[in-house]
């Protein structure tokens, strides 16, 4: 049933999507929260999926999305790309798990060694998260050093020594479930206070320095390259190991991530998403010597020195199927820059609804990626691409567009045919000049669907 005119935008939803509504009231029955993922929950229900190809998926009420949730960021190359989908089911035939070492998994190591600039050794996990709490481990039994340095408004996974300073307040001490005594090992910090980071560095207890290089949030808070020079230099003067989180970064950027764009080498990096093509699975990476911590030596190393990594998926061979084939297609740049005009096509197009329609709010992004902020104004606001926003608190930025309008501009845009990710996106190489059209017609009739509902004259 399509939206009707004299409906809100509220109720056009529910009227769209009587499956996707019945489907949450049963998840509710056995699923706390309803969904399987955080960032999946939305007012007053999500829709639910029955499958997708190329840029689009279509709900189980039968309507087709212009997607740019992406799978959370790991589909580079839209849904069911052929190459991937035939190697994995090739996989399938040959086995899913073999309980022991396969070729894949060599190969998948090489094709990483191959594109990303840092990592000469390669350890396999079966998340993001599992990446960098492994990469933290690495980094404390390397330097036996005890504390971790994080930045306010960067996420690193779900894990204890990652949820410091995760979301505003950036400075709250309350973590539900997570021991003090972990959260004592995180020394959280801002960007633009190099003082303080010079001097937590300058104390010789930090091992690693983790940060995302796009910005927190894929390039919310966006960071300059020079800040990353920086911060490359304070930790070789203080024997700080350097992790990039490229989790949803690395491919997307250029073929070897953020820090092939910027040109700043790490000393770890952490990977997902993309690495995976579109299956479970991340990475973890860097200097041999660093990754020597994961090594069989003799029994008193193994015993005393030697970290400890199972994990039943580890490079499971259909992950690893599924991996190589995406890595061998994004070694192509073109791949990254196509996906990068699409993402700025659509900021300068959203960016030009605002200002025409006279609407508090500004999109920005970099690469492929895009994030919308509603009800409230930036000082370089020109209406066309915009990258740093200027005039606006971070905390601000890190959360975007929230509360009622975050839930109206998702609701409405799905009632136009696209589907946001945290009210924002990353198109893929699948995405068309056409798509993009669709997409800024769509956010054009929403704003003006929540103007006349008066939703930004109660923000």
């Amino acid at each position: 049933m399509p939206p009707q005119s004299n409906q809100t935008i509220e109720a056009a939803y529910f009227a769209r999507n009587p499956k996707s509504h019945a489907l949450y009231q049963r998840a509710l029955e056995g699923i706390p929260r309803g969904v399987t993922h955080d960032v999946r929950y939305l007012e007053p229900f999500p829709l639910y999926m029955e499958e997708a190809s190329g840029s689009r998926k279509t709900t189980v009420d039968g309507q087709e999305l212009i997607d740019y949730a992406m799978g959370h960021g790991a589909l580079l190359f839209g849904h069911g790309r052929s190459e991937i989908v035939e190697a994995v089911a090739e996989q399938a035939r040959r086995g899913t798990h073999y309980g022991a070492g396969h070729e894949l998994e060599i190969a998948w190591s090489e094709r990483i060694r191959a594109l990303v600039p840092s990592i000469e050794r390669v350890e396999f996990t079966a998340s993001g998260t599992e990446a960098t709490m492994l990469g933290m481990r690495i980094a404390r039994a390397h330097t036996g050093r005890p504390r971790v340095m994080k930045f306010a408004g960067h996420f690193h996974g779900w894990h204890d020594y990652a949820v410091a300073g995760g979301r505003p307040p950036f400075d709250t001490s309350h973590y539900p479930g997570v021991p003090q005594q972990a959260l004592d090992t995180v020394v959280v910090a801002w960007p633009d206070d190099i003082d303080f980071i010079t001097h937590q560095l300058e104390q010789g207890d930090i091992a690693a320095v983790i940060v995302e290089p796009s910005g927190a949030s894929w390039s919310a808070m966006p960071l300059s390259d020079d800040f990353l020079r920086q911060i490359r230099r304070l930790t070789e003067q203080t024997g700080t190991v350097l992790i990039f989180d490229e989790v949803i970064s690395g491919f997307r950027w250029a073929p070897g991530g953020k820090q092939e764009a910027c040109g700043v080498i790490p000393d770890m990096t952490a990977l997902a998403k993309i690495v995976a093509g579109g299956l479970p699975g991340g990475a973890i990476g860097g200097r041999a010597d660093i990754m020597g911590v994961l090594e069989f030596r003799d029994a008193a190393w193994n015993r005393e020195k030697k970290i400890i990594h199972p994990g039943t998926f580890n490079a499971s061979p259909l992950s690893a199927a599924a991996g190589v084939a995406c890595l061998t297609l994004a070694e192509a740049p073109a791949v990254q820059a196509h996906a990068a005009e699409m993402a700025k096509r659509i900021r300068t197009g959203f960016n030009e609804v605002i200002v025409r329609q006279d609407i508090p709010g500004f999109v920005w992004g970099e690469s492929s990626t895009f994030h919308i902020m509603l009800g409230q104004s930036c000082t370089n606001q020109r209406g066309d691409d915009l990258h740093l926003p200027e005039g606006v608190a971070p905390e601000v930025l890190r959360v975007g567009v929230s509360g009622r309008l975050g839930y109206a501009l998702h609701l409405g845009m799905s009632l136009e045919g696209v589907a946001l990710f945290q009210e924002g996106g990353m198109p893929s190489a699948a995405h068309t000049i056409e798509d993009v059209y669709r997409t800024i017609e769509a956010f054009d009739t929403t704003l003006r669907r929540m103007k006349t509902e008066g939703l930004f004259n109660e923000a």
